[in-house]
């Protein structure tokens, strides 16, 4: 089973107020590419643009996930 890598920044929060005290927030997440850093120019060949959004209602989760935090992304098939 093969897995694909890929190093991902979050860009953004977004909180957007859906009525009667829920607040849904959206965590943007885009490949991250520094033509310094080898890792990213060698990720950047399988991940050259791109966008990861999630809507994430768990605060621990969202706490996690801090603006300008890079993580690696992996992609593991489900057999």
């Amino acid at each position: 089973m093969s897995t694909v890598r890929a190093k991902f920044k979050v860009q953004e929060l977004v909180s957007r107020n859906c009525g009667n005290g829920y607040v849904e927030k959206t965590i943007v997440l885009t490949p991250q590419y520094d033509q310094a850093l080898a890792e990213d120019v060698s990720f950047c060949k399988a991940t050259p643009t791109g966008r990861i959004e999630m809507r994430i209602d768990n605060p621990t989760a969202i706490d996690l996930l801090p603006v300008g935090k890079l993580f690696y992304v992996d992609f593991t098939p489900v057999e």
